[in-house]
């Protein structure tokens, strides 16, 4: 039974040097017609399930006017959304107003997911997005009075930032006493113009370092339940938990990501393509298998890991049957419990190779 919706709205005003997502610069002839799109792919899609979890991402969907946010919550008044849900609305801080906040309120969003990536203005050349530490803090305070649970993004990894830089950063997210807080390392994605820009990555070292430094300076007033992702107790993102449990869900809009009973699949990320003729440009049909591998590489990146008996229930067969991991434990990379198989805490930073290493263990012919 699918339980969650992910929204794509790919209509930015700026275009940050770093994104790979699905984006065109804001364009209000053709945003009516994507919405419209997007109306009928839903109309076509969705099975009336209820549903638990909602996020609209981007891009920036923030972007949209007053009128097009209408629209758009027309479009998702024909969901049935649960009782009990958690509907995220990714925005710029710059595009927050009162009546913005007003308006998601009245359309039953209950989280906030604010891009905010670094206080220091020293950025704003480099990730090519206005960066006013000042106006930041301003909308983050004022969206507090009206939404709880607020999430904001920082990022860390950037060249020609300092540790001191990272920790002012941590110091300040701190400060504003919001609900969850996402960290993550710049990647320098092709087809970007950060790409073009910077010839390579910040060193891994200097990296780690980094990441430590995250780790224990959130860890006195968040927990960390995923590689990236720190909440205060119960405001865990139960929407992406969805995907780190391997539940399936649909992704609706260009460039949308969905995965329905055995089947992933991605979107076009043509607006122009998915506006005329909303083609899927990815499909593919998983194995048991494929399933399998999918469920533990998503499940390792949560700091409780594998529960072997949910496994067991959706594959119907041991986790020890299909995968062998003991070599791991007795290198001290993973632990394993009664109920869950994780990877040990101080080892998250490494944790891409050992989820490889993980998959490479799989039992043929089980």
């Amino acid at each position: 039974m699918i339980k969650s919706i992910y929204i794509h709205i790919p209509f930015c005003k700026n275009i940050c040097s770093y994104c790979d997502f699905c984006k065109n610069y804001y364009n209000k002839d053709i945003i009516d017609k994507y919405l419209d799109a997007l109306n009928n792919e839903v109309l076509d899609l969705y099975k009336n399930e209820e549903i638990k979890t909602i996020y609209i991402g981007g891009g920036t969907p923030s972007s949209l006017s007053l009128k097009e946010l209408d629209k758009l919550f027309s479009i998702i008044s024909k969901i049935n959304l649960s009782k009990v849900y958690e509907f995220t609305f990714e925005c710029n801080y710059d595009d927050i107003t009162e009546e913005l906040l007003k308006k998601l309120k009245l359309n039953k969003v209950n989280r906030l997911s604010i891009g905010i990536e670094s206080f220091n203005e020293k950025f704003s050349k480099l990730l090519n997005r206005k960066i006013n530490k000042k106006e930041m803090l301003d909308k983050i305070n004022l969206s507090k009075k009206y939404f709880d649970n607020i999430s904001i993004d920082l990022m860390y990894g950037m060249p020609g930032q300092t540790l001191e830089d990272l920790n002012n950063d941590i110091d300040m997210s701190l400060k504003l006493d919001i609900t969850h807080v996402s960290l993550y390392s710049l990647i320098l994605e092709e087809h970007t113009k950060l790409y073009l820009k910077v010839k390579e990555e910040v060193d891994e070292d200097v990296q780690s370092s980094m990441y430590n430094l995250i780790v224990n300076k959130l860890s006195n007033k968040y927990k960390r339940y995923e590689i990236s992702n720190f909440s205060k107790e119960k405001y865990e993102s139960k929407h992406n938990l969805t995907y780190w449990n391997n539940i399936p869900y649909y992704g609706f809009g260009a460039g949308a990501s969905g995965f329905i009973k055995n089947v992933r699949y991605t979107n076009t990320k043509s607006v122009f393509k998915y506006i005329n003729e909303r083609k899927i440009c990815e499909k593919e049909v998983l194995s048991k298998e494929d399933l399998m591998k999918d469920e533990v590489m998503l499940n390792l990146r949560k700091t409780s890991g594998i529960n072997k008996n949910t496994f067991k229930k959706k594959y119907e067969v041991e986790l020890d049957k299909v995968f062998n991991y003991k070599n791991l434990i007795e290198m001290n990379l993973i632990n394993e419990t009664e109920k869950n198989v994780f990877i040990m805490p101080d080892k998250f930073f490494v944790s891409n190779e050992i989820i490889i290493m993980f998959l490479d263990s799989y039992i043929k012919n089980n």
